[in-house]
């Protein structure tokens, strides 16, 4: 058995890329930093499209890359970990995620709210666990309120 290739991340950043209109040149252009040079290179980012071998991105090159290219910081260090990594949330014993996505959008999205906002969602998280349980104790079966 062949073992596959990830592409996670090259191909992130290539789709968005050209849906943004970016030219590489651009894209560069884009992840200049407090320095005023250029973090994420027109070389590397060739290279990377067109299939070839790139060193691992450091992380403040997929910060800049994420802000670049107008997207969640967590989605492209989730693509960067999966290709160059190897890691995979949805199949790593120690990450808990729904087989929806609905537990990975609303983390993504948990920066976004105020800590009042945070507490009620997890207010209701607590209260559907405890009608859960309370429903199983009582033989109920698992229908949602």
């Amino acid at each position: 058995m062949t073992e596959q290739r990830r592409t996670q991340f090259t191909d992130l950043v290539r789709a968005r890329r050209a849906e943004l209109g970016y030219s590489l040149r651009e894209l560069e252009a884009r992840t200049v930093d407090g320095s005023g040079e250029a973090q994420v290179k027109f070389g590397w980012l060739s290279k990377l499209e067109r299939g070839e071998p790139v060193l691992t991105p450091k992380e403040n090159a997929v910060k800049l890359l994420a802000a670049a290219l107008d997207l969640p910081e967590r989605t492209v260090k989730a693509a960067a970990a999966a290709q160059f990594l190897g890691l995979d949330p949805r199949t790593d014993p120690d990450v808990v995620w729904s087989d929806d996505l609905t537990t990975r959008i609303i983390v993504a999205h948990a920066e976004e709210m105020s800590d009042e906002d945070r507490l009620r969602l997890a207010e209701i998280a607590e209260t559907f666990a405890r009608r859960r349980t309370q429903r199983k104790s009582t033989g109920q079966g698992n229908s949602d309120d």
